[in-house]
């Protein structure tokens, strides 16, 4: 057995955007989110994902501007350390640790060189604390900070009920029932108490608070949709509040604009509702943003709004109440009924998305491609309302057809599933709707596969009614022709049995039925079932054909922890293993088989062939979830130098993803600096600074350089020095960390000089060779004038001879002279 080697599990795209309020920079250009162990920084135009901010080994709890700098941004994570970033370029520029993990961060521009983290107060995570830490100044890359200070002992775990105002004058948090305004100056807390239920039977539990930049005003959201706000709390009896009240359930979030006019509202009904101060009537809606907003937030300068919402999307707003752009996340609902498939056309990852749709997500560019609306009906956000859902989908192996099923009724007794097959339309490069089957079986449909074979598409379909049907397009009677539609083909049971999961092999000549504790063998061809394998005791879950060199073998498992495979060709039992399989999942482009263990709290995987029971791979508590479901990805270039407990990654990279919807993956080291440095910018010339342009025109700009390439320089030739180290550490270190451009001026203009003696005696060569060149034109046309002469005077005819031409004529006709005229005599000829 090879145990895991370098072989890491890595938290892969398509974490959570969610989690936490987005923030926008101070120039409303960028917008940065808090997603898994990183922090990621996109484009408010381009809706682009520019790069991460990655460096803590846990989740990222809480992330703010360094109010000092507003190029800066602070994050603190789970791993019990606070991090600062140069956010525009990247750069982490410091680490403080704190030692105990870390919730939210909030930062107040009164509290200089403070911010204030909250964390729980004992060791069963039910109590939360909110300390102030003063961050160290040092030198060093890393530092400890270990001065923390209580400013309370009991907020609550939830970051939007805790609010700073007035910037950082009062800090505003909920405790139960309670309203809590602390202000640091007179070191004194006020706490205003609301009870349980009032007379109408409204809930007043706190669900978000907000406190308004220009004024003393407090926001807070209720559970039962209502809106407070709180004036007069620096006193402890003549405090009032008012009610605003639009939302039908509880508020999740609240915003101020900055400048405090303005009040902004979120819940479950994605709007985004926008109050005027003073004009409690007057109202803006902004509806139909997608799901449940959780959470809002303003630009700096009042040009841009984010709000957050439950299908993992960021939604950039202006403040006209217009939607400029979508930040739309890897959708991740409370399951994954579909599983994992990837699309054989796209290589797009493809699952359940937004209700009612399958989503399709580039795992390599980490970005939502498109959504596939399959239901074709508007979703209504109401707790407890049946509505269909997409609950299984598969592609056949061109990517031409995919096969869909959607549900409504799983809650009652009254199923309705409709099975749809979709064709990919080339002229859209979507898929669009073929066909639409209403009662495809009389019972639930468990699962369904297309056949593996590139020539004949047939889908396969089992259900609680005890049967399986196979699906093809439907043949004209008169032209025998495919029709573009689909029919059944033919309808197959075993002894009214419950069939539990159907499988083709890799050429398609064999179909496996298992019904309970039987494998039934079937030929597609001809429909004659050729054999059945009876299973040692245990109804059986999964069902996977080997490939390759593998392809006699059929593996299978059961509900009682049994892994076995079977000899195809002797039709008895090759070996089996007391394994409790979560997940069977094989790859497609080899032998390797990847099955995943539930036990003992941890999940373990293996990696084998079917044609021995000794794997090849194994690593041991690889999450603390049981894996629900996993995929195979196939790469685009195969790995360099695997050995042999690398081999099963060479041609496909293996995702999985647990019951906590975390999408990861199996990566190895050499593999992680390849893309880090793949990442990085190509610098061609380090005299040149990169820029668009640059990289367009690059590739003309080398091969005129190769044309126009001058001969070797000569010794006493003046040579510029390429890429000066002055000119390198001021093009790579950013703007706001330089010196003064005072300081940096002398400097820079000193190294693009050159010394001025290779340039005099150049000059001087120059003029040299040009009056030399002189002479020998005056030397020569005094020569010829000669001659001119001399000829006449031999025929006699001096006295008649014309007045001399002067230099500039005489040089016009030596040019006139030298001028080939061939071409006239060839083109003369040709019209002849």
């Amino acid at each position: 057995m090879v145990e895991k080697s370098d072989i890491r599990v890595v938290r892969c795209g398509g974490s959570k955007i969610n989690i936490r309020p987005p923030i926008i920079s101070n120039d409303s250009r960028f917008v940065l989110c808090a997603s898994g162990d990183s922090v990621k920084v996109y484009s408010t135009r381009t809706e682009e994902w520019l790069h991460s901010l990655q460096g803590h080994t846990n989740k990222v709890t809480g992330i703010a501007f360094n109010p000092a700098n507003h190029l800066q941004v602070y994050s603190c994570s789970a791993d019990g350390t606070v991090k600062l970033w140069d956010f525009i370029d990247g750069i982490l520029i410091k680490t403080f640790i704190i030692g105990s993990p870390l919730f939210s961060l909030y930062v107040s521009e009164k509290h200089e060189g403070v911010i204030f983290l909250s964390m729980t107060a004992d060791s069963k995570n039910e109590c939360f604390q909110l300390v102030a830490t003063h961050l160290p100044k040092s030198a060093d890359q890393e530092v400890e900070s270990k001065e923390l200070s209580v400013v309370s002992s009991h907020i609550s775990p939830n970051p939007s009920c805790t609010a700073f105002g007035q910037g950082g004058e009062y800090l505003a948090f909920s405790s139960n029932l309670q309203l809590i305004v602390y202000f640091f100056r007179k070191q004194k807390t006020y706490s205003f108490s609301l009870k349980a239920t009032d007379k109408k039977g409204a809930k007043n539990a706190f669900t978000c608070i907000a406190c308004n930049p220009s004024e003393d005003c407090i926001a807070t959201g209720h559970e039962d949709g209502k809106i407070r706000l709180w004036r007069n709390f620096n006193q402890r009896k003549g405090y009032t509040y008012s009610t605003l009240h639009w939302h039908h359930t509880a508020v999740n979030s609240l915003c101020f604009t900055p400048e405090g006019t303005t009040l902004l509202s979120g819940g479950i009904e994605s709007v985004l509702v926008q109050w005027q101060s003073g004009a409690i009537n007057h109202k803006e809606y902004l509806p139909r943003l997608g799901g449940s907003i959780l959470h809002i937030s303003a630009s700096s300068d009042g040009q841009l709004y984010c709000t957050s919402h439950s299908d993992n999307k960021i939604t950039v707003i202006e403040n006209s109440f217009k939607v400029s752009g979508v930040i739309q996340g890897l959708v991740k609902g409370d399951s994954v009924s579909t599983a994992l498939m990837i699309d054989p056309r796209s290589k797009a990852l493809v699952l359940n998305g937004k209700p009612g749709h399958l989503q399709f997500y580039s795992l390599l560019r980490d970005k939502h491609l498109y959504n596939l609306d399959i239901v074709q009906q508007e979703y209504i956000y109401q707790a407890g309302l049946d509505q269909f859902e997409v609950v299984m989908a598969a592609f056949d192996v061109k990517g031409s057809w995919l096969a869909t099923l959607e549900e409504r009724g799983q809650k009652s007794s009254e199923l309705e599933f409709f099975l749809k097959l979709w064709a990919f339309d080339e002229t859209t490069q979507s898929f669009v709707l073929n066909t639409n089957i209403a009662a495809a079986h009389t019972d639930r449909i468990i699962c369904m596969c297309f056949s593996s074979s590139e020539e004949t598409t047939m889908l396969v379909t089992i259900a609680e009614d005890g049967q399986f049907k196979a699906w093809c397009q439907g043949v004209d009677a008169e032209t025998q022709q495919d029709q573009n539609f689909w029919s059944c083909d033919f309808v197959g049971s075993y002894h009214s049995l419950k069939p539990t999961n159907c499988c083709f092999s890799a050429d398609s000549s064999l179909l496996a039925v298992s019904f309970q504790e039987v494998i039934t063998i079937w030929s597609p061809d001809t429909w004659e079932m050729l054999t059945t394998l009876c299973q040692p005791p245990g109804e059986i879950r999964d069902l996977c054909f080997g490939r390759l060199s593998c392809s006699k073998y059929l593996l299978s498992t059961t509900n009682r922890n049994l892994l076995c495979c079977w000899n195809l060709l002797t039709c008895a039992l090759e070996w089996s293993a007391s394994v409790d399989v979560s997940k069977l999942q094989p790859d497609p482009l080899s032998e390797n088989v990847a099955v995943f263990s539930y036990q003992s709290k941890h999940t373990d995987l293996f990696v084998f062939k079917p044609s021995e029971p000794r794997p090849l791979f194994t690593h041991k508590e690889v999450c603390s979830e049981k894996v629900q479901h996993a995929v195979f990805v196939p790469r685009e270039e195969l790995l360099s130098g695997c050995d042999e407990s690398t081999q099963w990654l060479n041609r496909s990279q293996l995702y999985f993803l647990t019951q906590n919807m975390d999408l990861l993956t199996f990566s190895m080291a050499t593999e992680e600096d390849r893309m880090l440095s793949s990442s990085k910018r190509l610098v061609i010339d380090d005299s040149v600074a990169v820029t668009p342009f640059y990289l367009l025109l690059g590739k003309h700009r080398r091969q005129q350089q190769k044309r126009d390439a001058p001969s070797p320089p000569t010794a006493d030739k003046p040579q510029q020095k390429q890429g000066s180290v002055t000119i390198k550490q001021l093009l790579h270190t950013p703007a706001h960390v330089l010196p003064a451009a005072s300081v940096l001026c002398s400097m820079f203009v000193n190294s693009l000089l050159i010394s001025n003696t290779g340039v005099r005696e150049e000059l001087e060569s120059s003029e040299q060779e040009m009056d030399s060149e002189k002479e020998e034109e005056d030397s020569e046309e005094e020569l010829e004038t000669r001659d001119s002469q001399q000829e006449l005077r031999a025929q006699g005819s001096v006295d008649e001879v014309t007045p001399k031409l002067s230099k500039v004529h005489e040089k016009e006709l030596k040019r006139v002279r030298k001028t080939d005229f061939s071409w006239m005599t060839g083109l003369i000829d040709s019209k002849l």
